[in-house]
């Protein structure tokens, strides 16, 4: 069932190709280019730099927010429409990367969690047991 939905994606994809402009050809070949070179790229990176890759996602986010917001004022419907998607879609994107930050650095928090819950605490044992139960 994949492998036809990626083939008939592929035909799609090669008719829009075929009945676009010389200049929109150019532009859906790098497109296509960029979304596999992009999925072999993040599909192979190592646990260890999947952080700073999210950091760079992350920026790259900030860019499109803010090229988003200066065609906001378009007169153009259509270029409104997509920049307010465009916008939106990037702040989900990097209010989202700023709560896995937050998270994940709240894994290296010694102490209460910082739910605001008095419950749990982090062991410094490293035997699993609470604080209050370590003494």
């Amino acid at each position: 069932m994949r492998a036809v939905l990626i083939g008939l994606a592929a035909v799609l994809g090669a008719l829009a190709v075929a009945a676009s402009p010389a200049d929109q050809a150019a532009h859906f070949t790098v497109l296509a280019l960029a979304v596999v070179v992009g999925f072999y790229v993040i599909s192979h990176v190592s646990h260890a730099l999947h952080t700073p890759l999210m950091s760079q996602t992350n920026a790259i986010s900030g860019i499109i927010l803010v090229g988003g917001m200066l065609q906001i004022g378009s007169s153009d419907p259509v270029v409104t429409t997509l920049a307010v998607l465009a916008s939106a879609v990037a702040s989900i994107n990097i209010f989202g990367g700023f709560l896995v930050t937050h998270r994940m650095l709240g894994m290296f928090h010694r102490g209460p969690v910082s739910t605001g819950s008095t419950t749990g605490t982090r062991s410094t044992t490293g035997n699993g047991a609470d604080e209050g139960s370590a003494r």
